[in-house]
């Protein structure tokens, strides 16, 4: 008992009694089934715990203080600037808010987002005239909830930058033995690499002196991009006085270091979207339990609807790779040279067969507002979404293109893979997760769950939007 730390249900019937009671034993919550006892003389005063056993033997315990990463507050409010300053992107007109906005949950609102090119924010961006995109972001952008919990270990929907104590960084990550030493996490390391893609930060090629070091391949070093956006920001005499006051090495006379503009983003998302305070943590730490609704599908989630199988603990994600045959659109990863519009998902980062088409368990966290869903934001709809997990086999075939939330961009042509008979009879035959049999009911309830792992605070964040960056470049709200 003891061991378990989870919701047992307790099963008590007397003749008719069937009672529902909250107890408290060792901590844990402790329920029993509803009372629907019939009235009787007899069995009226009472009430037997006569069997118990556990229904829900993967609900987590509550998170702990030490489960994140320590922060540095004031290594938290240099981040800040920085994340929502544009002088990190190549043009100077995109920051790393631009597209992980708290107004969308710390993601966009779209399937497929537009960098470079695009202006507005959310759904509501589109593609500037004057300087089209070359084409639509490939992937949805994720949220950035947790992050600086201990666990994530392993960052993008692929999967392509991760804790690797064998590399000198201390990562794998695309660059391979030439990534910089000096990330605190792999956190700092993620954020660092938005800004070296064409369709997000870079900027279109040759337009600008990053997205040409890009475009030669000069990432590190003297006169790489990362060093060139380094040097834009200590010319800035407002961010070289923050950084001399948080990092003793550079009041000291160290130069201002991309790594650490990076470990500072990474401080500011680790503090500002930490989310561990919605109804179901408060549920797991007995302080107010959930009930009807939530409570059936929270019971359905860690039991018999199995979704705790991949979205397991308390942040509801095993950080595993599983392919479950989501709808590929856009235009995929494709290497230069390539021209199909696919996208294998882990297996072009281990080179696996049994890894296409196979995307990281991403965390539920505030997962009822950060639509829409999937690796390539095909479904907008959590139900939707939820749906299609009953028979992920059948999704690509049962997929509603109209519901999709994209912007238009001309002479872009988004649904190449799937009207490729075999790209889409790949990803359904790639699909490595069983079908589950849940009611349209059952389905209603896991929603209400879902909903309860929503955490106010977090959405809005803490420190917030910064009301002016030193760049004094404008700041999308």
């Amino acid at each position: 008992m003891d061991k378990l730390g989870l919701n047992l249900r307790y099963c008590c019937r007397v003749g008719k009694v069937e009672a529902e009671h909250e107890v408290k034993q060792k901590g844990y919550a402790v329920y029993a089934a509803k009372s629907v006892m019939k009235k009787s003389t007899l069995f009226a005063p009472i009430f037997v715990l006569c069997t118990a056993f556990p229904v829900l033997a993967d609900i987590p315990q509550p998170v702990r203080e030490d489960a994140y990463l320590p922060v540095n507050l004031d290594e938290a409010r240099l981040g800040q600037l920085l994340f929502w300053d544009p002088i990190l992107s190549g043009n100077g007109n995109i920051a790393c808010g631009s597209c992980h906005h708290p107004r969308f949950a710390t993601s966009d609102g779209l399937a497929l987002g537009l960098g470079e090119g695009g202006i507005g924010l959310g759904p509501e961006r589109k593609p500037d005239p004057e300087n089209l995109p070359e084409q639509r972001i490939p992937r949805n952008s994720p949220s950035l909830f947790n992050l600086g919990a201990r666990e994530f270990t392993t960052l993008f929907h692929d999967g392509r930058i991760e804790v690797d104590a064998n590399r000198a960084s201390g990562l794998r990550t695309p660059l391979d033995d030439d990534m910089l030493v000096g990330f605190n996490s792999v956190l700092s390391a993620q954020t660092m690499f938005p800004v070296l893609s064409g369709d997000e930060m870079a900027g279109h090629y040759s337009e600008n002196d990053v997205s040409q070091a890009v475009r030669r391949g000069i990432i590190t070093g003297p006169g790489g991009a990362w060093d060139i956006i380094s040097k834009r920001v200590a010319d800035i005499e407002l961010y070289a006085e923050e950084f001399r006051a948080v990092y003793p090495e550079i009041a000291d006379g160290r130069e201002i270091a991309f790594t650490d503009i990076s470990n500072a983003i990474a401080a500011f998302v680790e503090f500002e979207w930490r989310s561990d305070d919605s109804p179901f943590d408060k549920h797991l730490r007995g302080e107010q339990a959930l009930e009807g609704a939530a409570l059936d599908g929270m019971e359905l989630f860690y039991g018999a609807a199995g979704c705790s199988a991949c979205h397991s603990g308390v942040f509801q994600t095993d950080h595993g790779f599983h392919a479950m045959g989501v709808p590929q659109i856009g235009p995929g990863k494709a290497a230069r040279f390539e021209t199909h519009a696919k996208d294998e998902g882990r297996m072009r980062v281990t080179g696996r067969a049994e890894d296409a088409y196979a995307f990281r368990t991403p965390s539920l966290r505030n997962v009822v507002k950060t639509a829409p869903y999937g690796h390539s934001g095909a479904y907008v709809s959590l139900g939707e979404f939820l749906a299609a997990h009953v028979d992920p086999t059948g999704a690509v075939g049962g997929f509603d293109r109209s519901q999709v939330t994209l912007v238009e961009l001309p002479g872009v042509v988004d649904w190449k893979a799937l009207d490729d008979p075999g790209e889409a009879a790949a990803i359904s035959g790639a699909v490595t997760v069983p079908a589950v049999a849940l009611s349209t009911e059952e389905q209603a309830k896991l929603l209400a769950f879902l909903e309860s792992l929503t955490d106010p605070v977090a959405l809005t964040g803490r420190l917030g939007i910064p009301d002016a960056v030193p760049s004094g470049l404008p700041i999308d709200r």
